[in-house]
């Protein structure tokens, strides 16, 4: 899609409200283990697919285990990332009469296993 000039294509969206830990509840498990939290440290919270397969975000239950792939845009289908899949993540938490606040976007692109 890149070298077609090709914009990107969205493939899952979720929310946080599907995880299965709140985020205090994360930061205590942190601190009881002695873990020594410092303000600004990130914490990563895994997969958060919601309940229906159009909220899965990952690409092994968006397959389905693989047998069945999606279909791109341009008519390429994905089961796994392949060599020259870029991954674009996003997030953010808003509420109303709240600053929206983010990490901006982290992007990683796949290469080909060295020799």
């Amino acid at each position: 899609m890149r070298a077609a000039g090709a914009a990107p294509e969205r493939i899952t969206r979720t929310n946080y409200k599907h995880a299965y830990w709140t985020a205090a509840q994360m930061v205590t498990h942190h601190t009881v283990n002695g873990c020594n939290l410092r303000p600004g440290d990130l914490l990563g919270t895994g997969t958060l697919s919601g309940p229906t397969l159009d909220q899965a975000c990952a690409l092994i239950e968006l397959t389905t285990g693989g047998k069945n792939p999606i279909q791109l845009a341009n008519g390429e289908s994905r089961t796994w990332l392949e060599d020259g899949d870029t991954i674009v993540l996003r997030g953010w938490c808003q509420k109303e009469g709240a600053a929206r606040i983010g990490f901006g976007e982290c992007v990683g692109t796949v290469l080909p296993a060295a020799a």
